[in-house]
């Protein structure tokens, strides 16, 4: 008789490094299944992807056994590895950090391929390009012309802000002379009486 499946659970862990302690332990612990089993499972099968992080889908049945699917790699993760960067450009597309290669794009296209929703690798390397764009890492050959205009919109950009906070810098100098500034109206009051006292 087939088992059912009472929960699906996704988790992304890096590959071979599987242990009973939180996240893991706490998003499973719940479920009952045995995590030092998992753990094992896990690292057995993901050791040769060291390194990467590999999602896996685990199906918990009702008699608290399981199995598990491995996912590829986020695309996210594959091209901080290829572009040799812990992390994306904080600015996404208007901000470069670094550069790969269209034969970087393909291999990580060709990976990602069974978990996307592409028809075929032209498709995928397009998904994998634009996740790129966003995450500010270049294609080199595809997008220099691109580049190089994201490159002169964010300098005009960063000026332009440069000129604003100038000119805010100024606005806020001006109204902070003015709040203290209660003096110089004394001045002027004292002016005034001095103008009448001539007038007499």
């Amino acid at each position: 008789m087939a088992k059912n499946v009472v929960k699906k659970i996704k988790l992304q862990i890096e590959a071979g490094k599987a242990t009973p302690a939180p996240p893991v332990g706490t998003v499973l612990g719940p479920a009952g299944i045995n995590l030092q089993e998992f753990c094992t499972r896990y690292n057995d099968a993901t050791r040769e992807k060291m390194g990467d992080v590999i999602p896996v889908e685990i199906s918990i049945y009702d008699d608290r056994t399981f199995d598990f699917i491995l996912k590829t790699p986020p695309t996210p993760s594959l091209l901080m590895k290829a572009a040799g960067i812990a992390k994306g450009s904080p600015k996404g597309a208007n901000s470069i950090v670094s550069t790969v290669s269209k034969d970087d794009i393909k291999k990580i296209a060709e990976i990602k391929l069974p978990d996307l929703n592409a028809y075929d690798l032209d498709s995928a390397i397009e998904t994998v390009a634009g996740t790129a764009r966003n995450m500010g890492i270049a294609i080199k050959g595809v997008n220099d012309a691109e580049l190089a205009e994201q490159a002169r919109e964010a300098a005009e950009e960063e000026a332009q802000a440069a000129r604003l906070e100038a000119e805010l810098a100024e606005l806020e100098e001006s109204a902070k002379s003015l709040s203290e500034g209660a003096s110089v109206e004394v001045e002027s009051t004292e002016q005034s009486d001095e103008t009448e006292e001539t007038e007499e």
